[in-house]
Parts: C-alpha cells; structure tokens; sequence
C-alpha cells in the first residue's frame, strides 16, 4: 500500500520525502502515524526497482558566490571567505527530490488496477487515484467493493437474526450493519455517477468517525 502511495503521489509531481510524508499524513489520510524511519526505505526500495530516481539539489556555498576581484589582495581575501564557508556548506546536507520513472509508472497503473480489494484502507487509497484510471477500471474498484460490502450485510443480517445476543453484542452487529448499509447507499450513487458518465455525487459525512476514505472511508 505504501509503494501504490508513494507512487501516486509522484505520479503527479516531484518531490522530496518531506514534502511525500507531509501528503501521506495531511491529504491521504491513511498514513497518519507514517515516520520518516518507515518512509525512506520505501523510497529506497523503489529506487532500487528503477520505479523512481533522485535528483540532489545542492547546498549553496557562499565561497561560490564570490566573483573574482582581479587583485592579490582581493583573490587572498576571497580564498579565506570560501574557506571559512566550506564546513558550513559541508554540514548541510543534500535535498533528495524524488521522481517517478516509466518503470515506476508501469507498476503504479499495475498496483492501482489489482483486483484485491481487502479493507477499507486498501480501497480508499485505490480510490483517492481512482482519476488515473480508465472508467471501466474505476466503475470495477467500485462494484469490486459494493460487493464485498454486500457479502458482509448478509453475514451481520444472519448472525443478528440466528445467534442468541446480549444487549451490547447486538447493538454493535446493528452498528455495523447500519454503517455497511450507509456504505453501500454512498457507493450506489457513485456507481450511478460513474455510469452516466458525471462528477461523483459527494456523500453526506458519516456521524461514525471510523468512517474516512480520502474524504469518506467505508468499513
């Protein structure tokens, strides 16, 4: 899931890894605990599959910045500027700016179009990037789901109405058959959206905080 992120993200644009975490965490919404200690060996993994390069963008050295004068004096004064400047500009360290390659694309269109669609999680990420794939791709992600979440009814339905329940136990099977129920009726209309053709129809936020995909997950 990290790898179909990062390479969304950079599929879009360059960037470096703070600017990446910082869109994981604020804009995705799905990595919100992400670290820096988890992130770069991502990035280093992919770098080494060839699906992104790096560019480095230099520390600017003030010795660089010092035109010759054209005296003695001058030169020796200008010699001891960009001494003084050298462990400054040594100390700072290079910013990566990471970039996506035609490898990186192949596997970034190969990751969003796989069929599995396991959790939550997984499908909000594919459908955050639902815009980069063709629309009888998109209209499967979303059916994909819809029925998963259908199979899922079916199982809470027949455990509330076959099983014998505390009060508390049944009300969480009612919750979740509440909010799967509410998931179906947001994908219905994106569904219908994707079938005509239209912008997705946005859904009412859900009361349940565990309800999140970029803007609205499912369960």
């Amino acid at each position: 899931m990290l790898d179909l992120a990062i390479l969304g993200l950079l599929f879009e644009q360059e960037m470096h890894g703070y600017e990446i975490r910082r869109r994981l965490r604020d804009e995705l919404g799905l990595f919100a605990n992400i670290s820096f200690g988890s992130l770069y060996p991502a990035l280093s993994k992919l770098e080494r599959a060839g699906a992104v390069a790096v560019t480095s963008e230099g520390p600017s050295g003030a010795g660089s910045m010092i035109p010759s004068t054209g005296s003695l004096s001058g030169e020796r004064a200008g010699l001891r500027a960009r001494r003084a400047a050298a462990p400054l500009a040594a100390s700072k360290r290079s910013r990566k700016v990471y970039r996506i390659t035609d490898e990186g694309r192949i596997r970034f269109e190969q990751l969003l179009a796989g069929e599995e669609v396991d959790d939550a999680r997984s499908f909000g990420l594919r459908l955050a990037f639902a815009r980069h794939l063709p629309p009888t791709a998109r209209l499967a992600l979303l059916e994909r789901r819809r029925a998963q979440l259908t199979r899922r009814l079916a199982t809470d339905l027949a455990r509330a109405s076959g099983e014998r329940l505390d009060i508390y136990t049944r009300s969480l099977v009612e919750h979740s058959t509440e909010s799967t129920e509410h998931d179906i009726a947001w994908l219905d209309r994106l569904i219908d959206a994707e079938r005509q053709g239209s912008s997705p129809v946005r859904s009412e936020p859900s009361s349940d905080p565990r309800h999140e995909t970029p803007q609205h997950q499912t369960q």
